[in-house]
Protein backbone atom coordinates (compact mmCIF):
# COMPACT_ATOMS: atom_id res chain seq x y z
CA UNK A 1 0.00 0.00 0.00
CA UNK A 2 1.50 3.34 -1.07
CA UNK A 3 2.07 5.85 1.74
CA UNK A 4 -0.34 8.79 1.89
CA UNK A 5 0.90 12.11 0.59
CA UNK A 6 1.45 14.68 3.36
CA UNK A 7 -1.45 17.07 3.93
CA UNK A 8 -1.14 20.46 2.22
CA UNK A 9 -3.23 23.62 2.45
CA UNK A 10 -2.34 24.89 -1.01
CA UNK A 11 -1.19 28.24 0.44
CA UNK A 12 2.47 29.05 1.08
CA UNK A 13 4.69 31.69 2.65
CA UNK A 14 8.17 32.32 1.27
CA UNK A 15 11.03 33.42 3.53
CA UNK A 16 14.16 34.94 2.00
CA UNK A 17 17.59 35.47 3.57
CA UNK A 18 19.33 38.10 1.46
CA UNK A 19 23.03 38.59 0.68
CA UNK A 20 25.09 40.64 -1.74
CA UNK A 21 25.51 37.99 -4.45
CA UNK A 22 22.92 35.30 -3.59
CA UNK A 23 19.55 35.00 -1.88
CA UNK A 24 18.36 31.86 -0.09
CA UNK A 25 14.61 31.17 0.01
CA UNK A 26 12.49 28.64 1.90
CA UNK A 27 8.82 27.81 1.30
CA UNK A 28 6.52 26.82 4.14
CA UNK A 29 2.95 25.49 4.03
CA UNK A 30 0.77 26.27 7.10
CA UNK A 31 -0.21 22.58 7.22
CA UNK A 32 2.63 20.76 5.50
CA UNK A 33 5.49 22.71 7.08
CA UNK A 34 8.78 23.39 5.28
CA UNK A 35 8.55 22.11 1.71
CA UNK A 36 11.78 23.14 -0.03
CA UNK A 37 14.59 25.70 -0.27
CA UNK A 38 16.27 27.50 -3.17
CA UNK A 39 19.40 29.57 -3.79
CA UNK A 40 19.29 32.21 -6.53
CA UNK A 41 21.66 34.88 -7.88
CA UNK A 42 20.79 38.53 -7.23
CA UNK A 43 19.69 39.47 -10.75
CA UNK A 44 16.45 39.69 -12.71
CA UNK A 45 16.74 36.10 -13.91
CA UNK A 46 17.19 34.87 -10.36
CA UNK A 47 14.19 36.85 -9.12
CA UNK A 48 11.98 35.41 -11.88
CA UNK A 49 13.21 31.92 -11.09
CA UNK A 50 12.30 32.44 -7.42
CA UNK A 51 8.83 33.66 -8.34
CA UNK A 52 8.15 30.71 -10.65
CA UNK A 53 9.50 28.27 -8.07
CA UNK A 54 7.34 29.73 -5.29
CA UNK A 55 4.19 29.67 -7.44
CA UNK A 56 4.68 25.94 -8.14
CA UNK A 57 3.85 25.10 -4.51
CA UNK A 58 0.47 26.84 -4.40
CA UNK A 59 -1.04 30.23 -3.80
CA UNK A 60 1.50 32.65 -2.33
CA UNK A 61 0.32 34.41 0.83
CA UNK A 62 3.36 36.67 1.26
CA UNK A 63 7.12 36.95 0.96
CA UNK A 64 9.04 37.60 4.19
CA UNK A 65 12.36 39.23 3.31
CA UNK A 66 15.30 40.18 5.52
CA UNK A 67 17.11 43.41 4.63
CA UNK A 68 14.48 45.08 2.46
CA UNK A 69 16.40 48.35 2.88
CA UNK A 70 19.73 46.93 1.72
CA UNK A 71 20.52 43.68 -0.13
CA UNK A 72 16.85 42.74 -0.41
CA UNK A 73 15.59 46.04 -1.83
CA UNK A 74 15.78 45.00 -5.50
CA UNK A 75 13.99 41.71 -4.83
CA UNK A 76 11.30 43.42 -2.77
CA UNK A 77 10.72 45.94 -5.57
CA UNK A 78 10.51 43.14 -8.17
CA UNK A 79 7.95 41.19 -6.12
CA UNK A 80 5.80 44.28 -5.49
CA UNK A 81 5.75 45.06 -9.20
CA UNK A 82 4.46 41.53 -9.79
CA UNK A 83 1.59 42.03 -7.35
CA UNK A 84 2.84 40.09 -4.34
CA UNK A 85 2.71 41.11 -0.69
CA UNK A 86 6.14 41.77 0.83
CA UNK A 87 6.75 41.81 4.59
CA UNK A 88 9.92 43.08 6.22
CA UNK A 89 11.47 40.51 8.58
CA UNK A 90 13.89 41.43 11.35
CA UNK A 91 16.99 39.43 12.18
CA UNK A 92 16.17 36.25 14.18
CA UNK A 93 16.33 36.42 17.95
CA UNK A 94 19.87 35.79 19.25
CA UNK A 95 18.63 33.25 21.80
CA UNK A 96 16.97 31.19 19.07
CA UNK A 97 20.14 31.36 16.99
CA UNK A 98 22.17 29.97 19.89
CA UNK A 99 19.67 27.16 20.43
CA UNK A 100 19.04 26.18 16.80
CA UNK A 101 22.25 27.21 15.06
CA UNK A 102 22.59 29.47 12.04
CA UNK A 103 22.69 28.95 8.30
CA UNK A 104 21.23 30.76 5.32
CA UNK A 105 18.53 28.09 4.93
CA UNK A 106 17.61 28.28 8.64
CA UNK A 107 17.40 32.09 8.41
CA UNK A 108 15.09 31.81 5.39
CA UNK A 109 12.91 29.29 7.24
CA UNK A 110 12.77 31.58 10.30
CA UNK A 111 11.73 34.48 8.06
CA UNK A 112 8.87 32.42 6.63
CA UNK A 113 7.78 31.29 10.12
CA UNK A 114 7.82 34.89 11.40
CA UNK A 115 5.39 35.95 8.67
CA UNK A 116 3.17 32.90 9.16
CA UNK A 117 3.03 33.40 12.94
CA UNK A 118 2.24 37.11 12.62
CA UNK A 119 5.44 38.29 14.32
CA UNK A 120 6.60 40.08 11.15
CA UNK A 121 3.99 42.54 9.89
CA UNK A 122 5.94 45.64 8.80
CA UNK A 123 5.41 46.84 5.25
CA UNK A 124 8.78 47.88 3.78
CA UNK A 125 9.39 51.22 2.08
CA UNK A 126 8.95 51.22 -1.67
CA UNK A 127 12.14 53.30 -2.13
CA UNK A 128 11.13 54.32 -5.65
CA UNK A 129 10.19 58.00 -5.41
CA UNK A 130 11.31 61.45 -4.31
CA UNK A 131 11.85 60.43 -0.69
CA UNK A 132 14.38 57.81 -1.76
CA UNK A 133 16.11 60.56 -3.74
CA UNK A 134 16.23 62.67 -0.58
CA UNK A 135 17.61 59.74 1.44
CA UNK A 136 20.45 59.07 -0.98
CA UNK A 137 21.43 62.74 -1.18
CA UNK A 138 21.28 63.05 2.61
CA UNK A 139 23.59 60.07 3.11
CA UNK A 140 26.21 61.83 0.98
CA UNK A 141 25.52 65.21 2.62
CA UNK A 142 25.96 63.83 6.14
CA UNK A 143 29.26 62.18 5.27
CA UNK A 144 30.48 65.41 3.66
CA UNK A 145 29.58 67.37 6.81
CA UNK A 146 31.29 64.79 9.01
CA UNK A 147 34.45 64.85 6.89
CA UNK A 148 34.38 68.66 6.84
CA UNK A 149 34.32 68.81 10.64
CA UNK A 150 37.12 66.26 10.86
CA UNK A 151 39.20 68.25 8.39
CA UNK A 152 38.78 71.49 10.37
CA UNK A 153 39.78 69.74 13.61
CA UNK A 154 42.91 68.39 11.93
CA UNK A 155 43.68 71.79 10.40
CA UNK A 156 43.51 73.54 13.77
CA UNK A 157 45.67 70.85 15.33
CA UNK A 158 48.29 71.34 12.60
CA UNK A 159 48.11 75.12 13.03
CA UNK A 160 49.40 74.71 16.59
CA UNK A 161 52.76 73.61 15.13
CA UNK A 162 53.02 76.59 12.78
CA UNK A 163 55.30 79.57 13.11
CA UNK A 164 54.47 82.36 15.53
CA UNK A 165 53.75 84.78 12.67
CA UNK A 166 51.24 82.45 10.97
CA UNK A 167 49.47 81.61 14.23
CA UNK A 168 49.16 85.30 15.01
CA UNK A 169 47.71 86.04 11.56
CA UNK A 170 45.12 83.25 11.91
CA UNK A 171 44.03 84.13 15.46
CA UNK A 172 40.34 84.93 15.84
CA UNK A 173 39.35 84.07 12.29
CA UNK A 174 36.17 82.13 11.49
CA UNK A 175 36.44 78.67 9.95
CA UNK A 176 35.60 80.02 6.51
CA UNK A 177 38.16 82.84 6.71
CA UNK A 178 40.73 80.47 8.18
CA UNK A 179 40.32 78.05 5.28
CA UNK A 180 40.42 80.91 2.73
CA UNK A 181 43.69 82.36 4.04
CA UNK A 182 45.42 78.99 4.51
CA UNK A 183 44.32 77.77 1.08
CA UNK A 184 46.15 80.78 -0.41
CA UNK A 185 49.51 79.85 1.13
CA UNK A 186 52.37 79.56 -1.37
CA UNK A 187 55.14 77.47 0.19
CA UNK A 188 58.21 77.59 -2.07
CA UNK A 189 59.77 74.23 -1.26
CA UNK A 190 59.79 71.45 1.29
CA UNK A 191 63.20 71.93 2.89
CA UNK A 192 62.15 72.58 6.49
CA UNK A 193 59.49 71.48 8.98
CA UNK A 194 57.79 74.84 8.55
CA UNK A 195 57.59 74.26 4.77
CA UNK A 196 55.94 70.86 5.32
CA UNK A 197 53.55 72.42 7.80
CA UNK A 198 52.48 75.06 5.27
CA UNK A 199 51.92 72.40 2.59
CA UNK A 200 49.79 70.41 5.03
CA UNK A 201 47.73 73.45 6.05
CA UNK A 202 47.11 74.45 2.43
CA UNK A 203 46.00 70.92 1.54
CA UNK A 204 43.64 70.70 4.53
CA UNK A 205 42.20 74.17 3.84
CA UNK A 206 41.45 73.32 0.21
CA UNK A 207 39.91 70.04 1.27
CA UNK A 208 37.67 71.88 3.75
CA UNK A 209 36.60 74.34 1.06
CA UNK A 210 35.73 71.53 -1.36
CA UNK A 211 33.72 69.68 1.28
CA UNK A 212 31.98 72.91 2.31
CA UNK A 213 30.93 73.60 -1.27
CA UNK A 214 29.81 70.00 -1.75
CA UNK A 215 27.71 70.06 1.44
CA UNK A 216 26.10 73.37 0.44
CA UNK A 217 25.16 72.05 -3.02
CA UNK A 218 23.68 68.85 -1.57
CA UNK A 219 21.79 70.82 1.08
CA UNK A 220 20.15 72.94 -1.61
CA UNK A 221 19.16 69.84 -3.63
CA UNK A 222 17.64 68.27 -0.52
CA UNK A 223 15.74 71.46 0.33
CA UNK A 224 14.32 71.69 -3.21
CA UNK A 225 13.13 68.08 -3.09
CA UNK A 226 11.60 68.49 0.38
CA UNK A 227 9.73 71.60 -0.73
CA UNK A 228 8.41 69.73 -3.79
CA UNK A 229 7.26 66.70 -1.74
CA UNK A 230 5.91 68.26 1.47
CA UNK A 231 6.11 72.09 1.43
CA UNK A 232 3.99 72.46 4.56
CA UNK A 233 6.72 70.81 6.63
CA UNK A 234 9.14 73.65 5.98
CA UNK A 235 6.49 76.19 7.00
CA UNK A 236 6.31 74.79 10.55
CA UNK A 237 8.23 76.68 13.22
CA UNK A 238 11.63 75.10 13.94
CA UNK A 239 11.45 72.56 11.10
CA UNK A 240 14.31 73.13 8.67
CA UNK A 241 15.27 71.22 5.57
CA UNK A 242 17.40 68.74 7.50
CA UNK A 243 14.64 67.92 9.99
CA UNK A 244 12.00 67.70 7.26
CA UNK A 245 14.26 65.35 5.29
CA UNK A 246 14.63 63.02 8.30
CA UNK A 247 10.85 62.99 8.79
CA UNK A 248 10.21 62.12 5.16
CA UNK A 249 12.94 59.47 5.08
CA UNK A 250 11.38 57.60 8.00
CA UNK A 251 7.89 57.90 6.47
CA UNK A 252 9.16 56.70 3.10
CA UNK A 253 7.58 56.99 -0.33
CA UNK A 254 4.60 54.97 0.96
CA UNK A 255 3.70 56.66 4.29
CA UNK A 256 0.31 54.94 4.29
CA UNK A 257 2.12 51.94 5.79
CA UNK A 258 2.26 53.92 9.07
CA UNK A 259 -1.27 53.43 10.36
CA UNK A 260 -1.46 56.07 13.11
CA UNK A 261 0.42 58.93 14.69
CA UNK A 262 1.06 56.67 17.71
CA UNK A 263 2.80 54.20 15.39
CA UNK A 264 4.84 57.07 13.93
CA UNK A 265 5.82 58.15 17.45
CA UNK A 266 6.96 54.61 18.22
CA UNK A 267 8.92 54.52 14.98
CA UNK A 268 10.70 57.69 16.10
CA UNK A 269 11.38 56.33 19.60
CA UNK A 270 9.17 59.00 21.20
CA UNK A 271 6.42 56.78 22.63
CA UNK A 272 6.66 55.69 26.31
CA UNK A 273 7.31 52.04 27.09
CA UNK A 274 5.38 50.34 29.95
CA UNK A 275 7.58 48.93 32.73
CA UNK A 276 5.00 47.92 35.31
CA UNK A 277 5.38 44.66 37.22
CA UNK A 278 3.66 43.45 40.39
CA UNK A 279 3.46 46.43 42.75
CA UNK A 280 4.69 48.91 40.13
CA UNK A 281 1.84 48.78 37.60
CA UNK A 282 1.29 51.88 35.50
CA UNK A 283 4.96 52.88 35.32
CA UNK A 284 6.62 53.83 32.03
CA UNK A 285 10.12 54.61 30.81
CA UNK A 286 11.55 56.45 27.83
CA UNK A 287 11.77 54.52 24.57
CA UNK A 288 15.42 53.91 23.66
CA UNK A 289 14.54 52.31 20.31
CA UNK A 290 13.23 53.79 17.10
CA UNK A 291 14.95 55.91 14.47
CA UNK A 292 17.55 57.86 16.45
CA UNK A 293 18.25 60.42 13.69
CA UNK A 294 14.55 61.36 13.54
CA UNK A 295 14.40 61.46 17.32
CA UNK A 296 17.34 63.88 17.36
CA UNK A 297 15.75 66.02 14.63
CA UNK A 298 12.50 66.32 16.60
CA UNK A 299 14.53 67.19 19.70
CA UNK A 300 16.25 70.04 17.85
CA UNK A 301 12.87 71.36 16.73
CA UNK A 302 11.63 71.31 20.33
CA UNK A 303 14.71 73.17 21.61
CA UNK A 304 14.27 75.89 18.95
CA UNK A 305 10.60 76.29 19.87
CA UNK A 306 11.35 76.43 23.59
CA UNK A 307 13.62 79.38 22.94
CA UNK A 308 11.85 81.37 20.21
CA UNK A 309 8.24 80.10 19.82
CA UNK A 310 5.92 82.13 22.04
CA UNK A 311 3.17 79.47 22.50
CA UNK A 312 5.82 76.88 23.41
CA UNK A 313 7.47 79.30 25.85
CA UNK A 314 4.12 79.80 27.62
CA UNK A 315 3.54 76.04 27.69
CA UNK A 316 6.96 75.48 29.30
CA UNK A 317 6.21 78.13 31.94
CA UNK A 318 2.84 76.56 32.77
CA UNK A 319 4.18 73.02 33.00
CA UNK A 320 7.15 74.19 35.09
CA UNK A 321 4.73 75.83 37.52
CA UNK A 322 2.91 72.48 37.76
CA UNK A 323 6.13 70.83 38.94
CA UNK A 324 7.25 69.16 35.70
CA UNK A 325 10.97 68.85 35.10
CA UNK A 326 12.57 70.23 31.94
CA UNK A 327 13.27 66.68 30.77
CA UNK A 328 9.60 65.69 31.12
CA UNK A 329 8.46 68.87 29.34
CA UNK A 330 10.76 68.12 26.41
CA UNK A 331 9.31 64.60 26.18
CA UNK A 332 5.78 66.03 26.04
CA UNK A 333 6.75 68.57 23.39
CA UNK A 334 8.42 65.91 21.25
CA UNK A 335 5.17 63.95 21.31
CA UNK A 336 3.23 67.04 20.22
CA UNK A 337 5.67 67.73 17.37
CA UNK A 338 5.58 64.16 16.05
CA UNK A 339 1.77 64.29 16.08
CA UNK A 340 1.85 67.56 14.16
CA UNK A 341 4.24 66.39 11.45
CA UNK A 342 2.52 63.02 11.04
CA UNK A 343 -0.56 64.70 9.60
CA UNK A 344 1.65 66.56 7.11
CA UNK A 345 3.28 63.45 5.65
CA UNK A 346 0.51 60.86 5.79
CA UNK A 347 -0.77 59.65 2.46
CA UNK A 348 -3.87 60.96 0.78
CA UNK A 349 -6.12 57.87 0.59
CA UNK A 350 -7.55 59.02 -2.74
CA UNK A 351 -4.25 59.55 -4.56
CA UNK A 352 -1.69 57.64 -2.52
CA UNK A 353 0.50 60.78 -2.49
CA UNK A 354 1.83 62.59 0.54
CA UNK A 355 -0.63 65.21 1.68
CA UNK A 356 0.74 68.73 1.50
Amino acid sequence: MAPEAPARSGHVVIGVDTHKHIHVAAVIDPVGGILDSLTIPTDHGGYQRLLDWAASFGRIIAFGIEGTGSYGSALASFLRRNGHKVVEVSRPDRRLRRLNGKSDTLDAENAARSVLAGFATAVPKTADGAVEMIRQLKVVHDTAVKDRSSTMITLKAMLVHSSDDLREQMAGKSRKMLARHLAALRPRGIDTVDDANRHALRSLARRWQALHAEAADLEQMIKDLVRAVAPDLLDRFGVGADTAAEILIVAGDNPERIRSEAAFAKLAGISPVPTGSGMTSGRHRINHGGHRQLNAAIYRTVIVRMRFHEPTIRYVERRTAEGKSKRDIIRCLKRYVIREVYHLVKANPATGEIAS
